[in-house]
């Protein structure tokens, strides 16, 4: 039930942030939902890879790197996603940032662990 619950709070913050971002374009909820499972399953799988074979980078930039494996992602969800783009590189930076504060918010919210 928590997993229906942090889908839906991310598909709510996607297209929020998408209405209030320039550079960010959601067609419609159904559009964002699909966003929130593509990215969610793209961290779970991809995203440890690109840790991975990107740790010396990381290291030296103290982990500042991750947030540009984070704007990579949302740029293989545009890729995968119709309905759902980011136009510039920057763009897709800003909205990971945005997206990953305001999904702790919410997770305070719902009483995720």
């Amino acid at each position: 039930m928590k997993l229906l619950l942090r889908i839906l709070a991310t598909a709510l913050l996607v297209l929020l942030i998408g209405h209030f971002m320039t550079g960010i374009h959601v067609v419609s909820f159904t559009t964002a939902v699909i966003v929130a499972v593509v990215l969610g399953l793209l961290n779970v799988f991809i995203k440890p890879i690109l840790v991975v074979l990107t740790f010396p980078v990381t290291i030296v930039t103290l982990g500042l790197f991750l947030l540009v494996i984070n704007a990579i992602i949302v740029l293989l969800c545009t890729k995968i996603v119709g309905g759902f783009h980011v136009d510039t590189f920057w763009t897709a930076l800003l909205f990971s940032i945005v997206l990953s504060v305001l999904q702790s918010i919410a997770n305070k919210i719902i009483g995720e662990d």
